[in-house]
């Protein structure tokens, strides 16, 4: 017997049931015979199951394959059903079983493939859609815009728009669709397009729309055309508080701070967004001094900053390295809890990393309670900075949903800290995973290639930039002309700087760098003259440039001119590295009293690179009293300098050790009571130096290398002068580790740099040491040598014996 029901007042309930008891509702309708015969309660419960759970996906494709009638809402509904678990395929194909399709049935199916991400599918099956919908059109556009793909969706919307013709219901009549157009414009900088979608607008007479209205004041204000948003600002019967804002930023922004503040000064009450706008313009603007101050004039005006607030004056202090006053900033954070918003972490680590002071940069990485992909990032381009490259890979490693920039970062860090093989690597996985390349992380690929000097590969990556149409990106083209002039191909290079169309700042400087290493210092001069004639502005890096290309070349008369001209004619200021370079000029042009006279009458205190470069230069050319009085010069300098240890290790090697300690007729404490002599005879600075953990280390090395190879004894017995370390062997690991964490891997020192990318483990360590010793105390020096060689530890160190006057 047939159960009685109202089956409208089932429909009713279907609508808004849970699935549980819409599951009970379709027995009921089964008993009663009015499922799946029935058209209507069929419906409702497909729409039921499409809306309540993916998990009755089986349920609803169960009673769309029992019904005998069908219209386009049960098959919208089963499609629907089966989008929502993620069933795209079983949904494509029951779209193209349809026997008819309505717009609604296009919209389904695009929007829902586009949730998917497969946005090669979505755009095909809209260029398909006979009439284009606004709603499907904006769908794909605006996940092409969210994955950083702007072309591609102004491509689209040109091929959408030729498709409708002047049709009223086009895409490019639609407001929402204008809306997604023009805010890519603005973030993307596409100002051309941006005008084409305005004048869409004006013929449409939709300009007036307020949304519309806001986005194209932020986009020309983000383009730089503050005339044009100021008119559309001024067409506005009522204007909101988001043009405003933008319209602020932009004129801030562009350093038109006093037209900012007069729109600004038109709210009696102005909010805290307004506050924003006009502070991060003037950041962006580089006015350091005028964000503080109206960060001031905002706090006496009783306004409680917010995140965005402190994460913009932190990018000022950032930006213009303003130390104290961004830990003045960090403090106001504290108190109010500011810094546990991620926004002002980020912008805080940034800050930090931006002035070098990077162990405050991962105290605050480490106070954070929890961290996004953001802060991930911008903490393996801290740790990148520092040398730490193992901790910003075991960074790199965590993050779970790794974004392009995660990747880029981690390549990036790779390339800069010596692991260029690692960068490509990492740079290949990349694209075996199909992810984005940008130029970033070609410019990234590209420089690794150099530093390996493979010119085949660079060529294969610059072939993949081709394909993704970044072939003209001047960072791209400046990352391969330094690939070939490093790899000795100027040629080529000239080639590529001949190819771009109107090149930059950037690319005259890589292809005067260029000419700079591979000597040819005319063609440097003559290269710089046509840089000025086409308008370029020299920079600091160009002179940098143009001086050493004068120092490998010996242009002394050359170079001294364009560095008295850089600052009388460019309004350059020399920097270190330019004094630097004029150093290195006049000590290969054996000028040494002139390069000594040139470091004294530095405006600031020189380095102990100047000097060490010095030292070299009196050693090529035999001057021991010039040596020893540039030595003293460097011993005197204050030991907490960066490149001290190394610096002053490299002294050492190049003092004379006495007659009787070389061929080993000394004794060991012969060997360090010599070096102890030539430390406690400086002033108390050295002293000091002595005392530090690096210091002795690098002294116990030195020690080592005496003992060693001057046959004195050996080279494992531990050294009971320095506290703390078990032995000679742990104090040479502990050497190279503090050395590669400090950035010294980056010095001119060779035979550091390969113990650095060799270290052998303890145990190694240990093992060598016990196969080296019996066959050195017998006296088998060539044997004991190869057991050292083979260790990865003693054969470069014999290279240091050899300076030292050891014998081989």
């Amino acid at each position: 017997m047939a159960v009685i029901i109202d089956v409208r007042n089932c429909i009713q309930l279907l609508r808004s049931c849970s699935a549980v008891a819409g599951q009970q509702l379709h027995q009921l309708l089964l008993k009663s015979g009015h499922v799946p015969s029935s058209l209507p309660p069929s419906n409702s419960l497909l729409l039921m199951y499409a809306r309540c759970s993916p998990l009755h996906q089986h349920d609803a494709r169960r009673l769309f394959d029992e019904m005998p009638v069908k219209n386009c809402f049960s098959y919208n509904s089963v499609i629907t059903s089966h989008l929502n678990s993620r069933d795209h395929h079983a949904a494509l194909n029951i779209f193209r079983s349809m026997p008819e399709r309505n717009t609604f049935s296009w919209n389904t199916i695009i929007t829902g493939i586009v949730s998917t991400g497969n946005l090669d599918m979505a755009r095909s099956l809209l260029i398909e859609m006979p009439v284009k919908d606004p709603v499907a059109c904006n769908a794909v556009l605006h996940r092409y815009v969210r994955r950083g793909q702007a072309d591609k969706a102004f491509a689209l919307l040109r091929t959408v728009g030729q498709c409708s013709g002047a049709d009223a219901s086009s895409p490019w009549n639609d407001p929402f669709v204008l809306a997604t157009i023009v805010g890519a414009c603005a973030d993307w900088m596409k100002y051309d397009f941006g005008r084409q979608a305005h004048a869409r607008m004006v013929v449409s007479k939709i300009e007036q729309d307020l949304v519309l209205s806001c986005a194209l004041v932020n986009m020309y204000c983000k383009c730089g055309d503050l005339d044009s948003a100021r008119y559309v600002l001024n067409g506005l019967t009522q204007v909101d508080e988001f043009s405003l804002s933008a319209l602020i930023y932009g004129y801030a922004s562009c350093g038109h701070l006093h037209e900012a503040i007069r729109l600004f000064d038109r709210k009696e009450e102005p909010s805290i967004a307004m506050w924003n706008s006009l502070i991060s313009g003037c950041a962006f603007a580089c006015c350091g001094n005028d964000a503080f101050a109206l960060f001031a004039r905002m706090m006496r005006s009783d306004v409680l900053p917010d995140s965005s607030t402190y994460a913009s004056i932190l990018n000022v202090c950032g930006f213009s390295v303003m130390v104290n006053p961004g830990q003045q900033i960090h403090g106001c954070g504290l108190k109010c809890g500011a810094v546990n918003d991620i926004i002002v972490a980020s912008a805080l680590i940034d800050f930090y990393s931006k002035c070098g002071l990077w162990e405050d940069a991962c105290r605050a990485f480490r106070e954070l309670r929890f961290h996004d992909t953001i802060v991930l990032n911008s903490m393996i381009t801290v740790y990148s900075n520092c040398g730490q490259i193992e901790e910003a890979r075991r960074i790199f490693d965590m993050i779970t949903g790794k974004s392009v920039i995660s990747w880029n970062s981690m390549v990036v860090g790779l390339s800069q800290n010596g692991h260029a093989r690692d960068a490509l690597g990492l740079f290949c996985e990349m694209h075996r995973l199909g992810l984005r390349l940008d130029k970033v992380a070609i410019a990234s690929a590209l420089s690794a290639s150099s530093s390996i000097c493979s010119i085949s590969f660079g060529e294969q990556i610059f072939s993949l930039a081709t394909v993704l149409g970044l072939q003209s990106d001047h960072v791209v083209a400046s990352s391969l002309i330094d690939l070939y002039c490093k790899c000795g191909s100027l040629a080529n290079g000239c080639r590529i700087f001949e190819e771009i169309d109107k090149p930059d700042e950037v690319l005259w400087n890589s292809m005067l760098i260029g000419y700079a290493s591979n000597g040819y210092g005319h063609e440097a001069l003559e290269l710089l003259e046509l840089m000025k004639t086409k308008g370029i502005k020299p920079s600091e890096r160009t002179f940098i440039a143009v001086l050493s290309a004068c120092c490998h070349s010996g242009l002394v008369k050359e170079g001294l001119t364009w560095f008295h001209r850089m600052k009388a004619d460019f309004s350059v200021s020399p920097s270190a590295e330019h004094y630097a370079c004029v150093t290195d000029l006049l000590v290969r042009a054996g000028r040494l009293e002139e390069s000594v006279e040139f470091i004294e009458n530095m405006p600031f205190e020189a380095d102990a690179v100047s000097w060490t470069t010095v030292i070299g230069g009196c050693k090529a050319q035999g001057n021991e009293a010039m040596m020893q009085k540039v030595a003293k010069k460097l011993m005197e300098m204050e030991s907490s300098h960066p490149s001290f240890a190394l610096s002053y290790f490299h002294v050492l090697c190049c003092q004379p050790i006495p007659g009787p300690l070389v061929g080993g007729s000394a004794a060991a404490k012969d060997v360090n009571k010599w070096l102890d002599e030539i430390i406690g005879g400086y002033d108390s600075s050295i002293r000091e130096f002595h005392g530090g953990d690096d210091q002795k280390l690098l002294i116990s090395l030195l020690k080592i290398l005496c003992r060693h190879y001057g046959k004195l004894r050996s080279p494992f017995r531990s050294d009971p002068s320095q506290e703390g370390i078990a032995g000679p062997e742990m104090a040479v690991t502990k050497l190279f580790s503090s050395c590669k964490s400090s950035g010294a891997h980056k010095g001119e020192y060779g035979a550091i740099v390969h113990c650095m990318k060799n270290i052998p483990s303890e145990n190694q360590i240990q093992a060598t040491a016990k196969e080296v010793q019996n066959p050195l105390v017998s006296g088998r020096r060539k044997e004991a040598l190869q057991y050292a060689q083979a260790g990865q530890l003693w054969g470069p160190a014999y290279k240091f014996a050899l300076q030292l006057g050891g014998g081989g």
